[in-house]
């Protein structure tokens, strides 16, 4: 539908908030819940410093939350409900925030991980961080919501319009604390945090998330990339992070260099074996297309196959969902 794709680049939306715009929204929020707009309004550079603006904050009066996004979200939901039925309702949700629900509630998992990391100096702190994050509305993150809402009322217009101009914020009874958007934002073709030279999410005062394929690696971890050989690669102890090697370095590349051994060859390519300590064999298929490019070379391919497979030709199959005594090609494409 014509407002998927306006949230979801809400979602992914980088650089300066728009404050003005941000606070108007937040006072129809209020208006709209019957309470009195909020005497004060705090910015931060991060939902880092959010959370630290939030625990200096003095007489906010309590959390209202539930006053300005749970209640209204929940009440709209059943008006909708009502009036389009199970099904149709469903099919709502379906062409609008079903969407953008996965890769934007996962983002919103990593920020919460990453503040709690990086805010947690003793023990006993994760707790009251995790509190704290409870009191948060997402911003630019609850577009998946606000994506099956838009153009169906205007209840929930304050709670859109801070949305599309800032990131998280706290609504108290006299005071908000509001954060900026990130300043970078990588992720791959699934829409997963995703990043090889750099922080894949960055906000302007430093806090920042470190990816590779969606799968979170220490910043240091990074730099070693560039540099790897087959000896680091085996030499790491970490399964993940071994693994996320691999694929920076490229499996066919590794096979090259390590020496490796082909373990089973057939009229179909041949296979190849990596055995990784504390982790499953990496299991490769190597074939080459037999439709020549326009320069006249084949093209090697190399195929990630299940660990079990034991020749060529069933690693092969599996790709097409086959086994393998089912696969006969009339002609390899």
């Amino acid at each position: 539908m014509r407002y998927v794709d306006s949230w979801r680049a809400v979602a992914a939306a980088t650089g300066a908030a728009d404050r003005a715009a941000a606070e108007d929204g937040v006072r129809l929020a209020y208006r709209k819940a019957g309470l009195a707009e909020p005497a004060q309004f705090v910015w931060a550079d991060s939902p880092k410093a959010a959370v630290e603006a939030v625990e200096k904050l003095t007489d906010p009066g309590r959390s209202v939350r539930d006053d300005v996004r749970t209640r209204p979200w929940a009440e709209e939901r059943r008006r909708m409900y009502d009036e389009l039925g199970p099904a149709g309702w469903s099919a709502l949700w379906s062409a609008t925030g079903a969407q953008l629900w996965e890769t934007t509630s996962a983002l919103a998992d990593r920020i919460r991980a990453g503040v709690v990391a990086d805010l947690t100096v003793k023990p006993e702190d994760e707790s009251d961080v995790r509190m704290v994050l409870l009191d948060a509305v997402l911003g630019q993150h609850d577009a998946a919501w606000l994506a099956a809402f838009d153009g169906r009322g205007d209840r929930l217009d304050g709670l859109a319009a801070v949305a599309r101009n800032a990131g998280w914020w706290w609504p108290y009874e006299r005071a908000v604390v509001l954060s900026e958007r990130p300043g970078v934002l990588h992720r791959d073709e699934a829409g997963r945090l995703d990043s090889g030279d750099g922080p894949a999410l960055a906000y302007r005062d430093g806090f920042a998330l470190y990816a590779w394929r969606g799968m979170p690696v220490p910043a240091a971890f990074l730099a070693e990339l560039r540099a790897l050989t087959p000896e680091r690669i085996r030499a790491e102890d970490n399964a993940e992070l071994r693994r996320v090697m691999l694929e920076f370095y490229g499996y066919d590349r590794y096979l090259t260099e390590s020496g490796a051994e082909p373990v089973h060859r057939d009229e179909t390519g041949v296979l190849w074996r990596i055995p990784l300590d504390g982790d499953e064999d990496v299991v490769m298929v190597e074939v080459v297309n037999s439709t020549p490019e326009p320069d006249g070379t084949c093209r090697t391919y190399w195929l990630r196959v299940p660990p079990h497979t034991r020749t060529a030709k069933e690693g092969v199959a599996w790709t097409f969902g086959l086994q393998g005594e089912s696969y006969a090609p009339v002609r390899q494409t």
